[in-house]
């Protein structure tokens, strides 16, 4: 599953037989690199290593920030919520049945998606070439592209 130093996004990054949405999938879901698809991506349950152990993919140019925990409520917390409240206007449970099963699933099911939410942005990052606006000489140099920041620092913020 070793591919060719390309470009992130371009097909020849691609495992054979993979579309990039199945890759990102695979990849980013899996916690693995989306490079080489071998080395590990998070170090810990939530934080991604500096370099990949197989490949040495710099992911200083992952900034997931707050998009993780933003997927895990549209898409887990608030249909869980929905039912909460369904099960209570519907059954009118005492309060302390929501102590021990609507709190405990609300707080796992916040909990566990987090790292392949996170992998998958990551990895989604990298092979669609996301970057800051003019940033591009620095994703260049990270990823020894070859080619030079443009004048002016290419990257390095204006002050």
């Amino acid at each position: 599953m070793t591919m060719p130093e390309t470009n992130p996004g371009e097909g020849s990054l691609l495992p054979p037989g993979r579309t990039k949405f199945q890759w990102i999938m695979e990849s980013g879901w899996k916690g693995l690199c989306p490079r080489c698809g071998k080395g590990h991506m998070f170090k810990s349950w939530l934080k991604i290593v500096d370099r990949c152990d197989v490949c040495g993919l710099d992911y200083r140019f992952a900034a997931p920030d707050d998009g993780p925990a933003f997927f895990v409520l549209c898409i887990v917390l608030l249909p869980l919520v929905f039912v909460v409240v369904y099960i209570q206007v519907h059954f009118e449970p005492p309060w302390w049945i929501h102590l021990f099963t609507s709190i405990p699933v609300i707080i796992a099911g916040s909990l566990y998606p987090l790292r392949p939410i996170k992998g998958w942005l990551v990895a989604s990052q990298y092979l669609n070439k996301a970057q800051e606006a003019g940033t591009e000489g620095l994703w260049s140099q990270l990823h020894e592209r070859g080619n030079p920041p443009p004048p002016g620092g290419g990257g390095t913020p204006q002050g």
